[in-house]
């Protein structure tokens, strides 16, 4: 793995700079530098109104049909309460709440959705708690993207967009620094989560064989689809979201049993995830006026990093 682009801390320090092969040693000697204290972690829940914004989140559609119940909610609080981070993932969390509150929106929402999933999923108790801390982390990395690619209506130029798709290996650099572990689960889905089991994903290619990194991945593009974007004014309805991740199932690009645990919570009877039968008639559509995946030709003024 090489970095494109350099990557600053949360304090904008050059922790590693573009072209850099991100080796064992590359990475042992840059957790070496981070002098703080080890293991420095707070309660995710307790931090700011995140507890408030999860509640308030999750009761609007199509999460409200999720997550029905009061009494489900406040089990899956209980567990998210065990949940802590690095002083300077929070501080992230400030930022895109006060300068792009769709990421802020949206890493709650993965969150929630990916705990819930994991419960599923994974069948150890402990070990759930554990893997769902991946699950708010995943966009970490965004924290490097300027303001104006990730709040941009209009297309992105390519250079743009390589700059956004860069977000994976930044976030991964990160929390292997914040954490002092490359290989912790967090690091990991930071730099996976745009994976998919058939080696069509970024930045490595890899075929994902990862049962919390499919959860998440499942989760960010569901909340993806049906949450509002600024590159798409309108938001996928629940049907249409869920056609659409039942594609990628059916292209291998993510296991059935993950997205099949979504549909099930998706439903008004709440079936056992092995139980659900895929309908094989599709009748969503994709909404007007989005252009994700639309790539923009370059002008000077973009490639002079003038460009709004």
């Amino acid at each position: 793995m090489k970095l494109s682009y350099p990557v600053h801390d949360i304090d904008n320090r050059l922790l590693l700079p573009a072209g850099t092969e991100l080796s064992g040693d590359v990475l042992e000697d840059l957790i070496s530098s981070n002098h703080t204290t080890p293991s420095q972690t707070l309660p995710l829940l307790e931090h700011g109104s995140v507890r408030k914004d999860i509640v308030k989140f999750i009761s609007q559609p199509p999460y409200q049909l999720i997550f029905p119940e009061k009494q489900d909610i406040s089990k899956l609080l209980k567990q998210m309460e065990k949940v802590q981070f690095v002083l300077p993932f929070l501080r992230s969390l400030d930022y895109f709440k006060q300068y792009d509150f769709t990421t802020y929106n949206h890493l709650l929402n993965v969150f929630a959705l990916s705990t819930l999933l994991a419960g599923d999923l994974i069948p150890d108790y402990e070990e759930r708690i554990r893997e769902s801390a991946a699950g708010p982390a995943h966009d970490f990395g965004k924290i490097t993207v300027p303001l104006k690619i990730l709040k941009k209506r209009t297309p992105l130029t390519r250079a743009e967009r390589d700059i956004l798709d860069h977000h994976t290996l930044a976030g991964y650099v990160l929390l292997s620094y914040y954490k002092k572990d490359p290989y912790s689960l967090t690091a990991r889905v930071a730099r996976d989560h745009h994976e998919r089991n058939d080696g069509s994903g970024y930045p490595r290619g890899i075929n994902l064989n990862d049962r919390m990194v499919e959860i998440v991945a499942v989760s960010d593009v569901y909340d993806a689809l049906v949450s509002l974007r600024p590159y798409r004014p309108i938001s996928y309805d629940k049907r249409s979201a869920l056609e659409e991740i039942v594609g990628l199932a059916e292209q291998n690009k993510v296991s059935w049993d993950v997205v099949k645990a979504l549909i099930a919570h998706s439903r008004t009877d709440k079936p056992h995830y092995q139980e659900v039968e895929i309908p094989s008639e599709k009748r969503g559509a994709p909404p007007p006026g989005n252009v994700y995946g639309i790539i923009a030709e370059e002008t000077d003024a973009d490639a002079s990093g003038t460009s709004e």
